[in-house]
């Protein structure tokens, strides 16, 4: 056992911002998974926004956030967010932070899709993602200890499971262990995994809504998954992103013959909003036509995205020739854990942030570049409530020893390989009542409200991240059959249109009821707020 006063569980750009900080007065331990680098967020090719250009605003940012999100956002939340941006990203510039400069030495600003103006700061051209979490990680104080390869599989509530008390979690051999902390942080990233093409790191399985859900918290607008336009694509798989930044240099999406098949799609063409361009190009991969990345108008496109171009050359892929075939992949979800700009939760002492959780500032479809500012600008606020409030659950009661308990399987879980590829078909860009309903009935006969009560004490990790990764298909699956129009990341071909009238604004929020007796009940129907 062992006693803390802040767990955070993760380790990207939120996670990190939040752990540099707290006051130094805290003990922090950060877990993860696996390594530490093996995030989202390190392998961020894209940048971050911020409305630092002189004819710039942070109420134009506000405007094109608003708009690429379908008008779900929290406007107010996002106007917060747009107004502090500047000064997150001058400050770790300041302080240090490696981020691409011009030759007057100011920031250098790139476009990216759905952006009205250049605002994209970069660093290391498109290893962004790296330089940040770099810098974060090399400043963490000693008061902060990284336990690496540590699963994190269930969520300690007190007596009256009302606050969150603590972890359980496998260690690197196999033991379960058991952390109790005043503040425990859910910062595990995304669920991009559940998808067979996707450009999500490995870890990415959706465990942190899965911890959330099991625990009782609240988890909204779960329908909403971002598929990013352009993974590279060969052999028949996804090898990597190829980032937003190349369309903002220059770069356009072809046939092979050519044909520009964004011309008469949107007035924004190759930069419209990333939904629109993956069902465009999802379109003609139905046809059987493979779409590219035209690269022949971008001087220097070597030196201006090096990751790129390694990962094209590692893959086979001659740039000489100027053609990137690609194809969309499920890449980042508007939905989450739900909580307040804070990062709080209904649960008390439970937090979450990053892509983690819904804030709902990403709205129906993030806007490019809005991530890692968005992990940023949680991360601090969170941090700041923690340091006003540091013992604020202390008098919880916490049980001197937990009970690990032995479990008597269930009917095995779906095989992650066949889950990945029914919710590419199914519940992935393009979805309809008759595929989302095969989807969940397929989903159902594993009996998914038998194993909410089941104990995971002696499952293996491998099992409990197939176990997460069900939960969190179950989640999206019928968040997805219920609202009943296209907005967004979410796109329906039976109900194409937005429905302003039923649906704007409206969250479906999915959340496991406690009753008396300190079991559980399950809401089967999504609350619309």
């Amino acid at each position: 056992m062992k006693q803390t006063d802040v767990i955070i569980i993760g380790s990207g750009i939120a996670a990190l911002q939040l752990a540099n900080k707290l006051t130094k007065t805290l003990n922090v331990i950060i877990l993860t998974k696996m390594e530490w680098n093996t995030c989202n967020s390190y392998l961020a090719q894209g940048g971050i926004a911020a409305a630092i250009g002189i004819n710039d605003d942070p109420y134009f940012h506000y405007l094109d956030t608003l708009e690429a999100g379908g008008h779900h956002n929290d406007a107010e939340a996002v106007l917060a967010m747009t107004k502090e941006a500047p000064e997150l990203i001058k400050g770790i510039w300041h302080a240090g932070c490696r981020f691409d400069e011009d030759q007057d030495g100011r920031l250098q600003l790139g476009l990216e899709g759905a952006h009205s103006m250049k605002r994209i700061v970069h660093s290391g051209g498109d290893a962004t993602g790296k330089h940040v979490v770099d810098f974060f990680s090399s400043n963490l104080g000693s008061n902060i200890s990284i336990e690496q390869s540590v699963y994190v599989y269930e969520l300690i509530l007190n007596d009256q499971m009302d606050t969150c008390i603590g972890v359980k979690a496998k260690t690197p051999d196999g033991e379960n262990e058991v952390y109790y902390a005043d503040h425990v942080v859910l910062a595990t990233g995304g669920c991009g995994q559940l998808y067979s093409f996707t450009s999500n790191a490995e870890t990415a399985t959706g465990d942190g809504m899965a911890l959330a859900y099991r625990a009782g918290a609240e988890l909204a607008d779960m329908e909403f998954i971002q598929f990013h336009p352009t993974l590279l694509f060969v052999n028949g798989s996804t090898r990597g992103l190829i980032s937003e930044a190349v369309r903002g240099d220059g770069a356009i999406l072809v046939t092979g013959e050519g044909k520009r098949i964004m011309e008469d799609i949107h007035p924004l063409m190759d930069l419209a909003p990333r939904h629109i361009v993956s069902q465009t190009i999802y379109e003609y991969l139905k046809k059987g036509i493979q779409t590219y990345l035209d690269i022949t108008e971008i001087e220097d496109f070597c030196d201006r995205f090096p990751t790129i171009s390694q990962l094209c050359k590692e893959n086979g892929v001659e740039i000489d020739k100027g053609l990137i075939p690609v194809v969309p992949g499920s890449h980042f979800i508007m939905g989450g854990v739900k909580t307040d700009l804070l990062g709080r939760t209904n649960i008390q002492g439970l937090y979450a942030i990053g892509e983690a959780a819904c804030t709902g500032i990403h709205g129906a479809n993030r806007l490019a570049s809005n991530s890692l500012l968005e992990g940023m600008f949680i991360g601090s606020r969170l941090a700041e409530w923690i340091n006003h409030n540091p013992a604020v659950y202390k008098n919880t009661k916490k049980s001197d020893a937990i009970k690990i308990e032995f479990y008597h399987p269930l009917a095995g879980l779906p095989e992650m390989e066949e889950l990945k590829r029914t919710m590419m078909d199914r519940a992935g860009i393009v979805r309809t009542r008759a595929k989302l309903t095969a989807q969940k009935e397929w989903l159902d006969q594993f009996s998914f409200e038998e194993w909410m009560d089941v104990s995971l004490d002696q499952m293996s990790a491998d099992e409990i991240k197939q176990f997460f990764m069900y939960i969190t298909a179950c989640l999206i699956t019928e968040s997805a059959l219920e609202r009943t129009e296209s907005r967004g990341g979410h796109y329906r071909d039976d109900f194409p249109n937005e429905d302003n009238s039923n649906w704007m604004k409206k969250r479906i929020i999915r959340q496991r009821k406690k009753v008396k007796d300190g079991k559980h009940e399950y809401n089967q129907t999504p609350l619309a707020t």
